[in-house]
């Protein structure tokens, strides 16, 4: 006991449950209509409150393993591959067994303190993991990781600060999935769908019918490519300073990104193949993880991993985004399931589109901007809300600081 903060095992407020995969050679236990959850399910997923995975299983496929319903409000943590991925149970859901889950008691716990709490535990689980090919927290190391907690109401309380932190975030990024639906779905209706112009005439062409005075050309007639370069990195000089270096691991699921892992001096810049690329440029993965688009929410330099992707002729860099977007949705159908290993200069070079009238892609960029400029603030605030949400949990899930 630390004050009024009493000690306990995590299996003595809460029951310790495992998941299963049912056979996948069996086409009969997938498909079915009962969510059922992997660690992969939970690497880009920004929300507390899940509702389901990629894949259902049915109930034979329930019954096949030893799997097991956790009601809602059970908090999941994936225990393998990697370890610390953390939800809440929206409603009853099957995970595999690449969690170690907990179904508090509610006479103990609070199901949205543990899920904090288990925010504040996880590097503290992760040391506890073992395995050679790759760690793993077993279910006995679970039962029995040590932990410190007030009573129901002073949980409560802890809960609802950083909760209703959590609730901003959250409702901004639905706010900005939203906007970002609605810039998408413009884009198809007049360049894809050509929807405002339907009444307008059309002719023939080498990728189907368009609007007359529109032509097919290259991509590369309306965004220029730059490269970029990763300074040494034995020189110290060269790193730890205020820029920022984009990385594909920097990518995450929103539309703009502000920060990065790695940040590079004045001095590494002038000493790498990377310009500083201004705000709202366009990056796309070109290796690795490939393909994913972003733009930049301020200055940035970029690995040589990368594309930076800049509008000539005055095109904006909204649309650049939006077109590029199309052009890998393309790129990825033409690979046809095949591994799409890299990104090359040529795949931008070769590729053929519609290109309207300069024209309707000003008209345009005016209706989407205003759209992307509110998705660019909601972020630096989802950003501010993340960055105090995470220096309240530590005081407040150490009881250091009193509600």
């Amino acid at each position: 006991m630390i004050g009024t903060w009493f000690k306990y095992k995590l299996s003595e407020i809460g029951t310790i449950v495992g998941g299963a995969t049912p056979s996948t050679n069996v086409e009969a236990y997938y498909n079915g209509n009962i969510p059922w959850l992997t660690p992969k399910d939970l690497s880009d997923f920004q929300y507390r409150y899940i509702e389901k995975g990629k894949r259902n299983i049915t109930k034979s496929g329930l019954n096949s393993c030893s799997a097991q319903f956790l009601p809602a409000g059970s908090v999941l943590f994936s225990s393998r591959a990697p370890i610390g991925y953390i939800a809440i149970a929206k409603n009853p859901i099957v995970t595999n067994q690449g969690f170690k889950s907990i179904i508090p008691d509610k006479e103990k716990v609070d199901s949205l303190f543990l899920y904090y709490l288990l925010k504040y535990k996880k590097s503290d689980i992760e040391a506890l993991g073992s395995g050679t090919t790759f760690k793993e927290v077993s279910g006995f190391t679970m039962k029995n990781v040590e932990v410190f907690i007030p009573s129901l109401k002073v949980q409560q309380q802890i809960a609802g600060v950083l909760g209703a932190l959590d609730d901003k975030i959250e409702l901004n990024r639905r706010i900005n999935e939203n906007l970002e639906q609605q810039a998408q779905a413009l884009f198809k209706s007049w360049f894809v769908d050509f929807e405002p112009f339907k009444d307008g005439k059309f002719v023939d062409s080498e990728l189907g019918r368009i609007p007359e005075g529109w032509r097919v050309g290259y991509y590369t007639e309306l965004v220029d490519i730059k490269g970029g370069g990763t300074p040494k990195t034995n020189i110290k000089e060269y790193w730890n300073g205020d820029i920022p270096f984009f990385s594909p691991k920097d990518v995450d699921s929103n539309c703009f990104v502000l920060d990065t892992e790695k940040h590079i001096t004045v001095m590494g810049l002038d000493n790498c193949n990377s310009n500083l690329f201004p705000s709202k440029t366009v990056f796309i993965t070109a290796r690795g993880t490939v393909g994913k688009i972003v733009m930049t929410g301020t200055e940035m330099a970029m690995n040589q991993t990368n594309y930076a992707l800049l509008g000539k002729h005055n095109v904006s860099q909204y649309y650049v985004y939006l077109i590029t977007l199309q052009l890998v949705t393309r790129l990825l159908k033409k690979a046809n399931g095949a591994v799409f290993n890299a990104i090359t200069t040529r795949d931008f070079t070769n590729e053929r589109i519609v290109i309207p009238f300069y024209s309707m892609i000003k008209s345009f960029s005016s209706i989407v901007e205003p759209l992307y400029e509110n998705i660019l603030l909601n972020e630096f605030q989802i950003k501010r809300l993340s960055q105090l949400r995470d220096t309240l949990l530590p005081r407040l899930m150490s009881g250091e600081l009193q509600i």
